[in-house]
């Protein structure tokens, strides 16, 4: 009977330990491993890249994701990965780190569109094996910004071009949708205000053939189980 205790208890606190690391990686970086073995990642704010930004600012810090992901991949454990985003885009070369090292999983991926994935975050939606928005969600599709000094040069606009390039041509190959009609939608000038580019709510990125469905967190997680099974 007091072996019984002993094992019980023991088993109290491996179970109380898993969920304090649970809470702790869920509050540091956004990160959680559900049941079934699903790792799920949040893709929030801003996505950061070599300099940090304001503290007051919500992030998703890059130099934590890229090790994370690389750990997902080695593990036994992990049979597959929940993307959520609700982003306003960031640092370009990080947004598509994280999109390349997402692309290159072993292992199930889907994704899910919340309030937005703007920007930068147009490339992560996609890198899944299969993407999710919800109804209300929405897509930013615009040119390349850049912040700071601009020189006005032609190996700037070169830069510039190239750099598009870059995101244009990971989002035709990880979607449905042509690269043409990406760019069309990129230079639009009838949309936004004082700029350039195309907002798509919803069922309209799907129309695009950018996001293969509009769902919520019951369809993905049911998705992801079956691309396990």
């Amino acid at each position: 009977m007091r072996y019984d205790m002993e094992e019980k208890k023991k088993e109290q606190e491996t179970t109380a330990d898993k969920q304090e690391k649970r809470d702790e990686s869920v509050k540091e970086f956004g990160q959680a491993v559900l049941d079934h073995h699903i790792h799920l990642i949040s893709i929030i704010g801003e996505i950061e890249g070599h300099e940090c930004l304001p503290s007051t600012s919500k992030t998703t810090k890059y130099e934590h994701l890229l090790p994370q992901l690389a750990a997902i991949e080695d593990s036994r454990d992990i049979q597959g990965v929940l993307v959520l985003l609700n982003t306003v885009g960031g640092d370009v070369e990080a947004g598509l780190a994280i999109a390349e090292m997402i692309a290159s999983l072993s292992k199930p991926t889907v994704s899910l569109v919340l309030g937005g994935s703007h920007s930068i975050g147009v490339p992560i939606a996609v890198s899944t094996d299969y993407s999710f928005i919800v109804a209300t969600g929405t897509m930013v599709i615009h040119p390349v910004r850049m912040n700071g000094t601009v020189i006005g040069a032609p190996q700037t606009y070169d830069y510039f071009r190239q750099m598009q390039n870059r995101i244009l041509g990971f989002i035709a190959s990880h979607c449905g949708a042509e690269r043409e009609r990406l760019e069309q939608l990129m230079l639009d000038t009838g949309m936004l205000t004082k700029d350039l580019g195309t907002i798509l709510v919803g069922s309209q990125a799907v129309e695009e053939h950018i996001i293969n469905e509009v769902g919520g967190i019951s369809l993905a997680l049911q998705k992801i189980h079956d691309m396990i099974q």
